[in-house]
């Protein structure tokens, strides 16, 4: 039988150290920790192409004096699908959503939104995903909650839960209706 050496050891070591961080990362239940430089900022502008016959915003409908949501979304996103149901209950409570159907096929986007409903106040696309850079966007969906004046207040990636919307969302919604 072979002895073996210590060096032997070091690459299936390394190996699985990196594998323990790779995997620590991808379970890290903090998703607000994932920086933006836009918080307490103004929304950036956005020039949005249109969607079908749905309303179509640009960035002056931020900042008209009501809070509101952001989100980033597309129909081949499967959180997509599966944070839908709760974006309609966001908006049943008045709350407008302006979404943006990124990097999308505009026949894909309008059969998602006839399949499971329109929650948004309006829609604009961004074929390109120019827009998701100019936000900092670098995966769907993403949710950016608007105050009043337009400012950024919060950012969270990932899908929209109960529990993130009772969480993380409505508290900053709360807040800033109340200022």
């Amino acid at each position: 039988m072979p002895k073996i050496r210590p060096l032997m050891l070091a690459p299936p070591l390394i190996f699985l150290a990196f594998a323990a961080l790779f995997l620590a990362g991808n379970f890290r239940e903090d998703r607000d920790a994932l920086p933006s430089t836009l918080i307490g900022r103004a929304a950036p502008a956005m020039e949005l192409g249109q969607l079908g016959d749905y309303q179509s915003f640009d960035g002056s409908a931020l900042g008209n004096g009501e809070v509101s949501l952001v989100n980033f979304w597309a129909s081949w996103c499967p959180p997509c699908r599966a944070e839908h149901p709760m974006l309609e209950h966001i908006a049943s409570q008045g709350i407008p959503i302006y979404g943006v159907n990124s990097r999308d096929e505009p026949d894909n986007a309008k059969a998602f939104l006839d399949e499971l409903g329109n929650p948004f106040a309006a829609i604009g696309t961004s074929r390109d995903g120019r827009v998701n850079i100019d936000w900092g966007v670098y995966g769907m969906p993403e949710t950016f909650v608007i105050d009043a004046d337009g400012v950024i207040l919060k950012r969270y990636a990932g899908e929209i839960t109960q529990s993130v919307w009772e969480n993380r969302l409505r508290p900053v919604i709360e807040e800033a209706a109340a200022r």
